[in-house]
C-alpha cells in the first residue's frame, strides 16, 4: 500500500509517493493539484521517487497533469527524483522526460513531510479520473496514445451509460 507525503519550504513543494502508488491514491493526488495550483506562494515542486516501489499508470497521468498545470499556471517545469533505474525507465517511456526535470537525487533536504490524507470518493468520480489521467498520458506521446486508447474508449463507454445526473455531479 502506498502512502504520500507533502512538504513545503520557501515556496518549494515537495510531493514523496511511497511504496506501491495505485488509483486508490488518485482522489488524493488530485486535489492536492487543485490545491498548488491555488497557490500563492509557489516557486516549484519537486515529486520525489526514492521510495517509490510501483506506480500505476492513473497515478502516473495525474503526476503528468501536475507538470502540465504547473507549467501552465506558475512557468515552471516540475522535477522528478527517481533513483530507481526501472521506474526511470518508465518515466522516460511515457515522455516524462520532456515535461519533467528527472534527477537520480534529492540535491537539497526538504524538511519535515506530513502524510496527506488518503481520499475516499465514489466509484464514478474515481473512473473520471482515471480517465482524465489517462488522456493526459495520451497527450504525451504517440505510444501512449496507441497504449491507452482502449482503455480510455472503454471508460468513455462506461460513463456514457452512467445516469446523466451522476456524469453532471462528478464532471
Amino acid at each position: 500500500m502506498g502512502k504520500l507525503l507533502f512538504a513545503e519550504r520557501d515556496g518549494v513543494q515537495v510531493l514523496k509517493l511511497i511504496g506501491d502508488v495505485r488509483v486508490t491514491l488518485g482522489p488524493t493526488i488530485s486535489t492536492f493539484l487543485t490545491r498548488l495550483g491555488e497557490s500563492k506562494t509557489f516557486k516549484s515542486i519537486i515529486i520525489d521517487l526514492t521510495e517509490t516501489q510501483g506506480i500505476d499508470s492513473t497515478s502516473l497521468g495525474l503526476l503528468a497533469k501536475i507538470s502540465l498545470t504547473t507549467q501552465e499556471t506558475f512557468g515552471t517545469i516540475p522535477t522528478i527524483i527517481s533513483p530507481n533505474e526501472d521506474i526511470t525507465r518508465i518515466l522516460e517511456s511515457m515522455g516524462f522526460d520532456k515535461v519533467f526535470v528527472i534527477l537520480k537525487e534529492l540535491v537539497t533536504e526538504c524538511g519535515q513531510l506530513g502524510e496527506l490524507n488518503t481520499e475516499i470518493v465514489s466509484e464514478s468520480k474515481l473512473r473520471k479520473q482515471v480517465l482524465d489521467a489517462h488522456r493526459v498520458l495520451m497527450s504525451l506521446n504517440e505510444r501512449n496514445r496507441g497504449e491507452f486508447q482502449d482503455l480510455v474508449q472503454a471508460l468513455e463507454h462506461e460513463r456514457v451509460g452512467e445516469p446523466a445526473e451522476q456524469r453532471d455531479r462528478v464532471a
